[in-house]
């Protein structure tokens, strides 16, 4: 069963896009909003972008062969997926900007480290996930080689946040345990527990009031 960690995967996208998106409205107002705008929007797009096409081709292999062929929306979903990452910015462009902004503006790392500290003391598994980065203040010498490492972190970081702070704890608790820790696998479908799943699933269906 890999359906429910797509489910998961947009549950979290979705979350955070939100949250960047009211960062926006009240950015205007809110200085630290302002800044947790500017360094949020190439990490989410960074994260997002390449978790796309993945999330596609398990789509396509529900399908089988189905999937595959032109009479089905999928194949050109799979090829419009990596189009983000290339007209939005290359993923090293994100990740270089992510570097950019910390480098040139400390309020932003501490813009990101009041929104993840927010989240602490809810999930154990989020709070030893982000006990090494709510204290990065800068990138090391090699910072652009580990780049993308980090962006990951961060992205994951916030995704956690972002659901915590939603209220959905049985959704959240899901994402910390599927994505936050070293015991997950790297594909799809890789949920050690039940737990959450059919609560996933139905916030997820078709038709959902």
């Amino acid at each position: 069963m890999f359906w429910p960690i797509w489910c998961l995967e947009s549950e979290a996208a979705t979350t955070l896009s939100i949250r960047l998106a009211h960062a926006f409205d009240r950015s205007k107002d809110d200085p630290r909003e302002q800044k947790f705008t500017r360094i949020v929007t190439a990490i989410a797009k960074y994260w997002i972008t390449k978790r796309t096409p993945a999330v596609i081709g398990e789509a396509l292999e529900c399908l089988g062969g189905n999937g595959y062929v032109e009479e089905s929306p999928l194949p050109r979903l799979y090829r419009d997926a990596p189009l983000n990452s290339l007209w939005e910015g290359a993923g090293n462009v994100q990740c270089l900007d992510v570097l950019r902004a910390m480098q040139k503006d400390p309020g932003t790392v501490e813009a990101l480290q009041h929104e993840i500290a927010s989240a602490r003391g809810v999930n154990s598994i989020f709070d030893r996930f982000v006990e090494s980065l709510i204290s990065t203040k800068q990138m090391e010498a090699n910072a652009e080689f580990g780049a993308r490492w980090f962006v990951e972190k961060i992205a994951l970081a916030l995704q956690g946040t972002a659901l915590i702070r939603s209220g959905n704890q049985a959704i959240a608790d899901l994402f910390c345990s599927a994505r936050l820790t070293e015991k997950r696998g790297l594909a799809f479908g890789t949920l050690q527990s039940t737990d959450g799943v059919a609560l996933l699933l139905e916030r997820s269906r078709p038709g959902r009031k």
